[in-house]
């Protein structure tokens, strides 16, 4: 079975985070932002992976900052989506211009 070089490996990783790194600049739904970030952490978890089975295959330490990599992102996205709903029902809006104030 050939094995899918690293080099391939590691451009889909970078096409990711700039695809990720384009839509949180550019957007302005915070969802979107939200899912943008998700997308980077996620080409970070592929790179993690990539270079733990490459580089030291006999070692899990890539494995684990991906699982922990993983457990930040759960988190991270749940606060950001309970931020996004308190705004929502203070804006009515998940307008990234339309909260421009923190206190309403």
């Amino acid at each position: 079975m050939n094995e899918i070089p690293l080099s391939h490996i590691l451009l889909l990783s970078t096409a990711l985070f700039f695809i990720g790194m384009y839509g949180m600049f550019t957007r302005r739904n915070l969802i979107t932002i939200l899912m943008s970030i998700e997308l980077m952490l996620n080409s970070v978890n592929i790179n993690f992976v990539a270079f733990n089975k490459y580089l030291y295959p006999e070692q899990l330490n890539g494995v684990f900052f991906t699982i922990f990599i993983i457990t930040i992102a759960a988190a991270e996205a749940a606060v950001a989506i309970a931020i996004i709903i308190n705004l929502y029902r203070s804006h009515h809006s998940i307008d990234v211009e339309s909260a421009e104030e923190m206190k309403y």
